[in-house]
């Protein structure tokens, strides 16, 4: 197997004061093994002290010399003021894919659907907190509009077409990328498939840098520190939006797709490459409802000074029982307008009929949304729901979902299961106390 050029650091490719605390940052997590390897691997000269800092000095004047004649020119996304990044950050069928439209189809958004995808790909072998910096580092260069990233997880002479799920971008459909869609345009994944497949990646970065905001979908953090170098970034105007669902509609919706999470199912339970298809144990679902604990309690619970105002907890359910009301909120939250256009596309999507196929299950398509999010009563068996009700007690808890206690009230949909939003209301279930039956 030929062996992965290793990543380009993203730092390397962006310069300026606006970066120190993200080379800190950097810096502070070299491991010792590798810092030692690096020792073993070559011979120092021998300064004297005074030498040495006298070298320091100099390189700091010169880093801030450097840094003072900066100019506005910086590529695209660099401007804490000119450019709004949002991470819709969430789990694997949670409705995540839908959230992700809302802002793919704005005329202002240029949005991609998991690029860490390739990273997990690509390194199948490593555990989720392994990969967390991988990740970070790729969410941030992708950002700030440096494509660059990609050159250690897709072919040297590449399309658009090579980025995972490329087609669900409306930027992507729409110039400079490709003419299928007008900027204003709903775009549609099939037709952008058939037209804009062979458009060359480089154009990837330049529509990048037309957008005023940059929204990535990711379904690979499992805790919020690991974010909070980009939270406190200064070339970053970071929005997180947390979208969270009912861990029993969740389940449902994994069982339905469970062949092709098989991997990313092996990589969460850190098995050293080996999928795992089944899992009745819900280990995964498990880990999913302890990392929105997690997440949502540093968030919400004495959070750090520079989240105050970039945090928003969303609920699907709440999307689906009111998704223009909701949607307005989200777009406020991250300093989008909702067009007439849109808003008539999100009535549509969210009114068809029924639930969807199971065909559809990683689709964008018109179903009822209200039924959608009820599905899991008609199909799980109340033993199932028992024991996911057990594993995630905290997460029902600390996110508002009443529990139910036999099959009577599972089928009963005049039994409202969504407890009132405001957390307030929430007595905190610790993410680290131990989970029944873990």
């Amino acid at each position: 197997m030929r062996r992965r050029r290793p990543a380009r650091s993203s730092v390397a490719s962006s310069a300026g004061s606006r970066n120190l605390p993200w080379i800190c940052d950097q810096h502070k997590h070299l491991s010792q093994p590798w810092t030692a390897a690096l020792t073993r691997g070559m011979r120092l000269p021998h300064f004297s002290g005074a030498l040495l800092l006298s070298l320091l000095i100099a390189q700091t004047c010169i880093l801030v010399f450097l840094v003072s004649r900066q100019t506005p020119s910086s590529p695209a996304g660099a401007g804490s003021k000119e450019h709004v990044h949002v991470l819709v950050l969430s789990s694997w069928r949670s409705g995540s894919s839908f959230v992700g439209q809302l802002f793919s189809q704005h005329p202002d958004v240029f949005y991609l659907m998991e690029p860490a995808w390739h990273v997990w790909n690509a390194l199948s072998q490593g555990s989720a907190p392994m990969l967390h910096m991988a990740v970070r580092d790729l969410v941030r260069s992708v950002f700030l509009c440096d494509m660059d990233v990609f050159d250690a997880y897709l072919p040297w002479r590449r399309n658009i077409s090579d980025l995972f799920q490329w087609a669900v971008s409306r930027a992507l459909c729409s110039p400079p990328v490709c003419n299928a869609f007008a900027r204003r345009s709903i775009s549609s994944e099939e037709v952008c498939k058939s037209l804009c497949a062979t458009r060359p990646f480089s154009l990837a970065r330049e529509s990048c840098s037309s957008y005023s905001h940059v929204v990535l979908k990711e379904v690979r953090f499992f805790n919020l520190q690991v974010l909070y170098p980009l939270l406190s970034d200064p070339a970053l105007n970071l929005r997180i939006v947390h979208l969270v669902r009912d861990p029993r509609a969740v389940l449902r919706s994994r069982e339905q797709a469970a062949k092709a999470l098989a991997r990313d199912n092996g990589i969460v339970l850190g098995t050293n490459g080996t999928w795992v298809e089944a899992d009745p144990r819900l280990r995964v679902v498990n880990e999913v409802c302890r990392s929105h604990v997690r997440i949502a309690e540093a968030a919400l619970h004495k959070p750090p000074p520079f989240l105050k105002g970039r945090y928003r907890l969303v609920r699907y359910e709440d999307l689906a029982r009111d998704p223009l009301t909701e949607i307005r909120e989200l777009y406020a939250f991250t300093g989008l307008n909702l067009t007439r256009r849109l808003q008539a596309w999100i009535h549509n999507i969210t009114h068809g009929s029924g639930p969807g196929t199971r065909h559809e299950a990683f689709k964008t398509s018109s179903r009822d949304a209200l039924s959608v999010s009820q599905a899991w009563r008609h199909s799980l068996p109340f033993a199932k729901i028992q024991q996911v009700q057990k594993l995630c007690a905290g997460a029902l808890q600390l996110l508002g979902y009443r529990p139910v206690h036999s099959e009577l009230e599972q089928r009963d949909l005049s039994l409202d299961l969504l407890l009132p939003r405001g957390m307030d209301s929430f007595k905190w279930a610790s993410s680290t106390d131990a989970e029944p039956g873990s």
